[in-house]
């Protein structure tokens, strides 16, 4: 798994390629909690290359969702893989994030 962060203005965007398991995940999870710890808020996370997604990295995400909210932030999702946005949608996720078809949209929410 691949991680790269590119901060803006006011967003930071997350890209995430590869495969988030139980093995990777906790990396994920620490750059994401890196960013709420320096009070990077307004997160998107890049899910076009991820090619697989294991519950560790959904609650690595959902973790994360939760922290930012605490302080008026938010976590959107761009562009996940079709594999991705099938796991969203069997665990119902894909309701309680907002999903973007693109980074520039996501970008735009904010």
């Amino acid at each position: 798994m691949e991680i790269t962060v590119r901060e803006l203005k006011k967003v930071d965007v997350v890209t995430v390629t590869g495969r988030v398991d139980s093995s990777s995940a906790p990396r994920m999870d620490q750059t994401l909690k890196g960013l709420t710890d320096n009070r990077r808020f307004r997160l998107v996370l890049d899910l076009s290359g991820v090619d697989y997604m294991s519950s560790a990295g959904l609650r690595a995400m959902v973790t994360c969702l939760r922290n930012v909210q605490k302080w008026n932030g938010n976590l959107h999702l761009a562009n996940p893989s079709k594999r991705v946005a099938e796991v969203l949608d069997l665990a119902g996720l894909d309701v309680v994030f907002e999903v973007f078809e693109d980074q520039v949209e996501a970008v735009g929410s904010f």
